[in-house]
C-alpha cells in the first residue's frame, strides 16, 4: 500500500465514522437509543480517528510535510469531514506522490538518527504495523479509562 493510498484510506474512513457519530447523536437526540449502540458508535470513530491521527503522522514525515503541516492534518480530524478535502489538497500538490522511504538517499536528512530509525521501521512492515497498533490501542484504553469528553474536569 501506498503512502497516498493509506493516507486516502484513513481520511475517508474518518469522515465516514464522523457520519456514523452525528447519526447516532442526532437519532439518540430525537427517539432514543441504547446507551451500548452509541459506545460502540463512539467506540468505532474513535479507533478510526486515533488510525487517522497515527497515519498522517506516518505518511507525513515520510513524505517530509513540515511539522505544521502534519499537525495540521491530525488537528483536521476533529473538524467533521475535514480530512476529506484535507487530503484532495496535499494529492493535488502532489505531497503525497512517492512510495515508502525504504533506502537512504543523497538527501542530507537521510542521514539524520530519526530517519534511519523511520527507514528501519517501514523495511519491516509487520512490526510497524503491530507498535503503530498497540500506540492506538494504548491511547483508546487510556481515554475509554478518563472517559468521554463531556465528563473531563468533574
Amino acid at each position: 500500500m501506498t503512502p497516498a493510498k493509506l493516507y486516502k484510506t484513513f481520511a475517508v474512513a474518518e469522515a465516514f465514522t464522523w457520519t456514523f457519530l452525528i447519526a447516532g447523536l442526532i437519532t439518540r437526540a430525537v427517539v432514543g437509543i441504547p446507551s451500548e449502540i452509541m459506545f460502540g458508535v463512539g467506540a468505532l470513530h474513535g479507533a478510526v480517528f486515533l488510525g487517522y491521527g497515527v497515519s498522517a503522522a506516518l505518511v507525513g514525515v515520510n513524505q517530509r510535510w513540515s511539522f505544521g503541516r502534519i499537525l495540521l492534518a491530525i488537528f483536521l480530524a476533529i473538524v467533521p469531514y475535514a480530512t476529506v478535502p484535507f487530503e484532495r489538497s496535499v494529492e493535488k500538490k502532489n505531497l503525497l506522490a512517492g512510495p515508502w522511504r525504504k533506502t537512504e538517499t543523497d538527501d542530507a536528512r537521510d542521514k539524520n538518527w530519526f530517519d534511519r530509525l523511520f527507514r528501519w521501521f517501514i523495511n519491516r512492515p509487520v512490526l510497524l504495523v503491530l507498535v503503530l497498533i498497540l500506540v492506538v490501542v494504548i491511547i483508546f484504553a487510556t481515554l475509554l479509562f478518563v472517559g468521554p469528553p463531556d465528563t473531563w474536569g468533574k
